[in-house]
């Protein structure tokens, strides 16, 4: 069933914000301080991608660079990505089959305001991960 979700997905609007994701990322490593928020924008854009069947959690050894990474993360690519997912989440849910899709970017608004302290795990090892 994740696959025909996410083939789903890739269709409706996954693709289109994967090469947003890709474009924050390439904008993001143009100078040295800003490569390892591009490389966090190619993670989530790989999740945007194919997002069913996986589960972002935080992680626990993430400390204070962390928070100061994400009110960077925040100003220079964040807002834009999350009003992204907000924008697309609301116009998929104007019809019933598109309401799974949209709760699903409603929950990649999180993850893209502030990524960074953050993993993404398979479903299936969601429970091997918490403990």
């Amino acid at each position: 069933m994740k696959t025909i979700l996410n083939v789903i997905w890739l269709v409706v609007s996954g693709l289109w914000l994967f090469l947003g994701y890709v474009l924050a990322g390439l904008l993001l490593c143009i100078t040295v301080i800003g490569i390892p928020f591009g490389i966090a924008a190619f993670r989530i854009g790989a999740y945007a991608l194919w997002p069913f069947g996986r589960t972002t959690v935080e992680r626990r050894d993430a400390g204070a660079p962390s928070v100061v990474g994400n009110v960077l993360w925040l100003i220079l690519a964040g807002w834009w990505l999350a009003l992204t997912h907000i924008v697309t989440g609301i116009a998929l849910c104007v019809t019933i089959i598109g309401i799974p899709f949209g709760i699903a970017h409603f929950k990649l608004v999180p993850v893209s305001l502030v990524p960074l302290g953050r993993d993404i795990v398979p479903t299936d090892q969601l429970l091997a991960w918490r403990w």
